[in-house]
């Protein structure tokens, strides 16, 4: 028997293998969070520097997300393997670092073990197969997207763009819903915050929200269709309304102060992609029209 026959005839095999995988993705998700906006920078940096034409930079160490290795942030000591384990070395260092003991970031487990549980619940939801496999793929992308833009109100194209072609190309056969409703939920998923993000511009004079949460609705619609659209941004206004007037008493701050839109869309398309059709169907049939 091969391995994809087990694990298409045993459930729990698949949904625990599902989490492994979920930890060891998570761990990298720390690095592309860490990074990738670092790099960003850089990046943009070297544009400016050609826009202005001012002297070139010298040139410094390679950083991407291979290089350098991981080390700790106070002391510059190298992670060793079985320091890198997912969760578990971070509960067998009890959160401090080896050589100096400088506390670590509960933000590392807490990705590790949300990637992790995502995985398995993905691979329970759907059962072995390519729905598993390309909605396994699209939740690491959104629990790392989420995870930059709540940090530095950024959504970065490198993630979001080709999530959109791979929505579009899974969708070329059939696999959620039709391409012709990947595509229209593509082009609506822009064009509906493209068009708040106006309104409230001649409204205001502000900018309401970013472009990358238009690429980012765009990338929803690509995978679930123009059917999903409605529920995620319902959902992601009362998200976005509830846990921002939270945090903004937490943090004593003003109403200007400026929130990331991407994880409330991140959750709520998600949510719509796997159960969309059930909360819409349960609305209708509480409203009495079903």
């Amino acid at each position: 028997m091969s391995v994809n026959e087990f694990l298409s005839l045993d459930p729990l095999a698949f949904t625990i293998t599902a989490l492994v995988i979920g930890l060891l993705i998570g761990s990298f998700l720390n690095v592309v969070v860490w990074r990738l906006p670092k790099m960003l920078e850089r990046e943009w940096r070297l544009q400016a520097h050609d826009v202005l034409d001012l002297p070139p930079e010298a040139p410094g160490p390679a950083y991407n997300l291979i290089l350098p290795h991981s080390e700790c942030p106070d002391c510059g000591h190298r992670i060793r393997a079985w320091e890198n384990i997912p969760v578990l070395s971070y509960l067998f260092l009890r959160g401090r670092c080896s050589n100096c003991a400088t506390p670590i970031s509960k933000r590392y487990p807490l990705t590790e073990l949300a990637c992790g549980v995502l995985s398995a619940f993905v691979a329970w939801h759907f059962g072995f197969g390519w729905q598993a496999c390309m909605v396994l793929v699209l939740s690491w992308g959104l629990l790392a997207m989420s995870l930059i833009d709540a940090e530095h109100q950024l959504l970065p194209d490198v993630l979001v763009l080709p999530l959109i072609w791979l929505g579009l190309i899974v969708n070329s056969f059939g696999l959620f819903v039709s391409l012709h409703d990947a595509l229209w939920g593509a082009v609506a998923g822009y064009m509906a915050l493209w068009t708040v993000f106006w309104l409230f511009k001649l409204i205001t004079g502000k900018d309401g929200m970013g472009y990358g949460d238009f690429k980012l609705l765009a990338m929803l619609g690509a995978w679930g269709g123009w059917q999903i659209l409605p529920l995620t941004i319902l959902l992601s206004s009362l998200l976005g309304a509830i846990i921002g007037v939270i945090l903004l008493r937490l943090r004593d701050a003003k109403t200007s102060t400026p929130l990331p839109f991407g994880p409330y869309l991140a959750i709520s398309g998600w949510i719509a992609l796997l159960w969309g059709g059930q909360i819409t169907g349960f609305y209708w049939q509480f409203v009495g029209l079903k």
